[in-house]
């Protein structure tokens, strides 16, 4: 990956529907040289290109970063997580927790039902923190690509 590919991933992040006639002049390159470039970076599986929703914009008024402290695999717990509709995604870590999950609930008392009800009982959760945040909130997923 050069500069030209990483600033086309700059560009995606932006505006992931950008037209390759405004796209090649941004980076330097003819519409063409930009499509192509684009699809080598698919092709090699380099790049996806996703929609990704926010969970805000489509009800949820509360959501909050729950970090799971788990007794035994926590895969088994991710697992049972991820396949709620609730969560926006469950990740495994080696940090001071477990696992993370990322939950959006329609309020706050919502939130607070989802993680006493729902989370807390499945087997093998020992500790859950809650790092709430309510109201407008955008998710935007950058990476540093250079």
């Amino acid at each position: 990956m050069d500069d030209i590919d990483r600033a086309i991933l700059r560009e995606l992040q932006t505006d992931g529907r950008i037209a390759y006639a405004d796209l090649g002049p941004k980076v330097g390159l003819s519409a063409s040289a930009a499509r192509q470039r684009l699809q080598r970076l698919l092709d090699t599986k380099a790049v996806q290109v996703v929609g990704v929703t926010d969970p805000m914009s489509m009800g949820g008024q509360a959501m909050a970063l729950l970090g799971i402290g788990v007794d035994g695999d926590p895969r088994a717990v991710a697992d049972e997580l991820a396949a709620r509709s609730e969560v926006v995604y469950a990740v495994l870590t080696s940090g001071g927790f477990d696992l993370f999950a990322e939950v959006v609930a329609a309020g706050p008392r919502e939130l607070l039902d989802f993680v006493n009800d729902v989370v807390r009982p499945i087997e093998g959760v020992r500790q859950i923190q809650s790092f709430p945040y309510f109201g407008i909130h955008t998710h935007r997923f950058l990476w540093d690509v250079g």
